[in-house]
Order: structure tokens, then sequence, then C-alpha cells
């Protein structure tokens, strides 16, 4: 694989890529008759009601669009427990990280490359998934879509990472899961790593990120000179 050329810094979506969204179900997946699909459907939603709530102009931030998913998934499901869903709601702030994201992370800060978040997540939600994963200290920025009020893939939340670290889009590889999420960076104009962790199918939108990885384990080595 090829590396990317004059980055100068990598910008990261932070759910589903750095951190692991159905960790949250998993906490309580004994309290749940299909954990699974529970977990699949609260996520499903979740992005739903962002891209929704951009097309309707009618934001709000993504705390209370998760907790209005996780009630979609519930009452799916015919779950009724409001100690379970307060349990969900806790538990997402406590998501696990994808095992090697911080050998990742540590790699490539020794080389000097900046490292930041750019997410839909509420400030406070990115905070405490930061602090929970023992990862303050590997960021450089975590922006959150909360100021302007838009979600992804939304042009002008990618151009917060731009004004922030004060880079060209080309100087920036960004990482996602999401291969809508890929797909609307690489319009923006970064140089994208596709993390298919889930090992989905290529968007059909005419555009295409740089490079395909199925981990971020391989990110170090990627990121050329």
């Amino acid at each position: 694989m090829t590396p990317l050329k004059g980055i100068q810094a990598c910008v990261f979506d932070a759910y589903g890529t750095l951190f692991d969204v159905h960790s949250a179900v998993a906490q309580h997946s004994t309290r749940l008759v299909d954990a699974t699909a529970v977990s699949t459907l609260w996520r499903t939603k979740q992005l739903q009601y962002t891209w929704l709530r951009t097309l309707m102009g009618r934001y709000v931030e993504f705390w209370q669009v998760t907790g209005d998913a996780l009630d979609f998934a519930l009452e799916t499901h015919q779950v009724s427990d409001s100690s379970l869903r307060e349990d969900l709601m806790q538990a997402y702030l406590e998501l696990s990280c994808y095992p090697e994201v911080p050998l990742a992370l540590k790699a490539l800060c020794q080389r000097g490359i900046r490292c930041a978040i750019l997410s839909n997540g509420s400030p406070a939600m990115l905070a405490a998934a930061v602090e929970n994963a023992e990862l303050v200290d590997r960021f450089s920025a975590v922006i959150s879509v909360d100021p302007i009020q838009i979600y992804k893939p939304d042009p002008r939340v990618y151009q917060m990472a731009v004004d922030e670290l004060k880079l060209a889009p080309s100087q920036i590889a960004f990482q996602s899961s999401n291969a809508w999420d890929a797909v609307g960076a690489a319009a923006f104009g970064f140089q994208v790593v596709w993390v298919n962790r889930f090992g989905q199918q290529p968007e059909r939108l005419g555009v295409q990120g740089a490079a395909e990885l199925k981990t971020l384990e391989g990110l170090p080595d990627l990121i050329g000179g």
C-alpha cells in the first residue's frame, strides 16, 4: 500500500473508529433477549437521526440523539426497563477503545504527527470517552460539531478540523470506520483512510479514499513523509 505523503496531522472519527459503540450494550447483554439486534438498531437510528436533523434544521446535541435512538431500539424490541435504559446511556460514556488504538496513537505522536478527533459527539461525551480510554495526552484537539450545530457529512464539519489545525485539507489524514463519513471527508479534500472494521462494501457516491485498512494498526506505517 502506497504511503500517504505530506501528512502533518491525523484526524479521527470517534464512534466506531476509536471507540467500540457496541461495547455499551455488551456490558449489559445478559439483560436483553437479543443484545446484538438492540445494539445494531441503536447505532443505526443514532446515525439516521443526525442526518435527518441536519436536513430538517432541527439540531439537538448528540447526547439527546443517542437517547432518542436508544428509546426507539428498546421500544422496537419491547424493552421497558427504565433502569436498563439509564445503565446503557451511562455505558455509552464508558465505551471501550479498540485494542490497537493506544499503540497506534503513540506511534503517530512519536513521529511528530498531531492527532485530533472530529466527531458528532457532544463535548461532554467525547471528554468522557477519551478520559475513560486513558487517551487524553494523545490528542492535540478534540473537536465536536456542537459549536456549528450541524452533523457530518456536511463539509462545514470537516472545515472545523482545517481551522483548528491550521493546515490544508491535503495535509490531513482523516480516519473513519463509517463508509459514508470517509466519503464525505474525501469529497472535502482530506487524504482519507477508511478503517473498514466491519467488512462493508464501498459506497457508490463517486468518491473514494486514499487507502483502506481493517484496523488502525497499520496506520503509522501508512503515514509517509
